[in-house]
């Protein structure tokens, strides 16, 4: 699999026993895109990070995102960036527009809603405390990503059971190979 992955945590970093932490494991040449803080993210912050892990790639890099970084993803799309991804796998969108998101949004609002430049895929649950399904198809079809709803997952972290996660990299790989086929 393409060694230009870079892994993007949401609010509060992927700890021990989530599914991107384990595969990063198995993955060593994936590199999680570093952030100051992970508890009180600044959206323009993260962004400038993001573009920096992003340069720092030899080619184009596929962005694996959780939670707020899908968001982040959104956000580094319309930032006028010059510097291209290759695609994007968006698991668990956090919708930081819902009154229930548990910090301020720190300029993640107003969630961009225009069409992604780049090839995308949504994985989405129908019992997400952080985004209602109805939002996570919306987002989908405004960023123009193709959507794959797994079904009662909760947030599609460690906490609701996702550590390896194999039915998850399988994806990841399907959508890889679409990348390039």
């Amino acid at each position: 699999m393409n060694c230009d992955i870079l892994t993007l945590a949401g609010l509060w970093n992927s700890g021990p026993q989530h599914w991107q932490t384990h595969w990063e494991q198995r993955h060593p040449c994936w590199t999680r895109v570093p952030h100051r803080d992970w508890n009180d993210p600044d959206c323009a912050e993260w962004v400038a990070e993001l573009d920096a892990a992003i340069a720092d790639c030899e080619g184009r890099p596929i962005l694996v995102a959780h939670s707020l970084a899908c968001m982040l993803v959104a956000q580094w799309a319309q930032s006028g960036s010059k510097l291209k991804v290759a695609g994007a796998f968006l698991v668990a969108p956090s919708d930081v527009e819902a009154p229930s998101y548990p910090i301020a949004a720190n300029g993640f609002q107003p969630i961009p809603l225009a069409p992604l430049p780049f090839p995308s895929l949504v994985v989405a649950s129908s019992n997400d405390e952080y985004v209602a399904p109805e939002r996570a198809r919306a987002f989908a079809r405004a960023w123009g990503s193709k959507l794959v709803e797994i079904g009662p997952a909760g947030h599609i972290n460690g906490g609701s059971g996702y550590g390896p996660w194999p039915e998850g990299l399988a994806l990841l790989d399907e959508f890889c190979r679409d990348l390039n086929p």
